[in-house]
């Protein structure tokens, strides 16, 4: 086996077909991590759900940071309880073998770039399963600049990491020991954080809700539905405000003649100039389509 293989990677990830990093690794472009930042983990959750994605989120964290919304780059690896043949042979590889440095979390801290954020299945052990503390994370902000990490299991030195400000952590619990009697068997590999599951290059979405792995050939149509459902509901508090329309034709199949309004408040509106980079040729021409049918549009963002 090889650690962090781009063939192995390039496999898991066929559906991907934009750029990719040196070791095979989907690289979402930047611009799509900025506006992902925008949006909510429920407007992320839905456009997974209804595409058959039903368990990319999980809740069950401690957050370093609580009110700051983490996004980046998943890099993954996979612990499991030592067994002293397997650990000593994994760790002779990784060390002779790819000329890595360091116990086994080292080695996935020391290949992150910006906008990384490491997943990390410590199989939900905290006591003397702490996969970062003070130094880590300091590396991890340094080389991530706004990553962060998630790890299904602990973490150390919480009053040093807490005062480190460009990083987020996602984590299970604390303990003052560090980190032992555990073995890496995969590196950018799938992997279990609690019910969700991470692969590698998958966006991480970290809110105070929780964690939502967002598969990279899914992350500009999610952010795409995001934005459509936000700028339509600012369209549709300022006419309800106005007493333009009831909240019935407001939360229900768009006629027309609604579509025509909110068309020509897209266009000119400064309320809407921020999301102006979307197109609405497919609902417009099903509300044409659905109007030549006698029956109101059904599209719904």
């Amino acid at each position: 086996m090889k650690f962090d293989n781009p063939e192995d990677i390039v496999q898991l990830t066929p559906h991907w077909e934009g750029e990719r990093f040196a070791n095979g690794r989907p690289k979402v472009p930047d611009d799509i991590l900025r506006r992902l930042r925008n949006i909510t983990l429920e407007e992320a959750w839905g456009a997974l759900w209804h595409r058959g994605y039903h368990f990319q989120f999980e809740g069950d964290f401690k957050i370093i940071h609580p009110d700051r919304v983490m996004v980046g780059r998943a890099v993954t690896a996979v612990m499991v309880p030592k067994r002293p043949d397997l650990h000593d042979t994994l760790l002779k590889y990784g060390h002779e073998q790819e000329g890595r440095k360091g116990f086994f979390n080292q080695w996935v801290i020391d290949t992150l770039v910006e906008d990384d954020v490491v997943v990390v299945d410590l199989f939900d052990k905290i006591h003397m399963g702490t996969y970062v503390g003070g130094n880590l994370s300091t590396a991890i902000a340094s080389r991530t600049k706004r990553g962060g990490a998630v790890i299904w299991g602990g973490i150390r030195d919480n009053q040093q990491v807490v005062r480190i400000d460009n990083i987020n952590v996602f984590y299970r619990g604390s303990d003052p020991t560090a980190i032992a009697d555990v073995t890496m068997v995969g590196m950018n590999v799938p992997t279990r954080i609690g019910k969700a599951v991470c692969l590698p290059g998958d966006i991480v979405l970290g809110t105070p809700a929780g964690v939502i792995f967002i598969p990279p050939h899914l992350a500009e149509p999610t952010v795409v539905q995001a934005e459509k459902s936000q700028v339509r509901d600012i369209f549709g508090f300022i006419r309800l405000k106005e007493g333009v329309y009831t909240t019935a034709q407001i939360d229900a199949a768009w006629d027309k003649a609604l579509w025509d309004d909110f068309a020509n408040w897209f266009a000119t509106d400064e309320a809407a100039a921020n999301y102006r980079h979307l197109s609405w040729e497919n609902e417009l021409t099903e509300a044409r389509r659905q109007k030549r049918d006698g029956s109101p549009s059904d599209v719904r963002l």
